[in-house]
């Protein structure tokens, strides 16, 4: 049987696997009116396929709500932009088929991802937020953040 203290990281802890890969994943945020938003990029080998001009990332947001009020994020806007320059722009409801509601500081996490025909790339957004109680509407900045694969020729950002 092999000694597992000199392998930390075996496929048996994946909640510590899991936990590692997302302290040590490039970390974008941004604050706007008091809501935190901070993204990690992680690059997805398994799913990309390079020969084919498909290159796969996963991102995993955080929305911290830092008001005093309760808010729903009803809607968001990307722009997400390949190594060549090109320029996606893609609006919808919610996030993950969900229109969170936010309370006052609580925090909403979720999980994506995105498919170049680059090897590198970003993106950046916008959430269209509302607060329930006054009718407010507002926004809340995405930070930009890099798509960064190992098959670039060098970090684009």
């Amino acid at each position: 049987m092999p000694d597992k203290s000199s392998h930390p990281h075996l496929l048996s802890d994946p909640e510590t696997a899991l936990a590692e890969a997302m302290d040590n994943a490039p970390r974008f945020s941004q604050i706007t009116d008091d809501v935190t938003v901070t993204v990690r990029t992680f690059w997805l080998d398994d799913q990309s396929h390079p020969e084919d001009h498909r290159f796969a990332w996963a991102y995993h947001i955080c929305i911290e709500n830092g008001r005093k009020e309760t808010f729903q994020l009803i809607s968001r806007s990307w722009e997400i932009v390949d190594g060549l320059g090109r320029i996606e722009h893609v609006h919808g409801d919610g996030v993950v088929g969900e229109q969170p509601i936010i309370p006052a500081k609580d925090q909403f996490d979720y999980t994506s991802g995105a498919m170049l025909t680059t090897p590198g790339g970003f993106m950046r957004g916008t959430y269209h937020m509302l607060e329930p109680v006054s009718g407010q509407r507002f926004d809340v900045q995405i930070p930009t953040f890099s798509l960064d694969s190992p098959h670039g020729e060098g970090l684009l950002h």
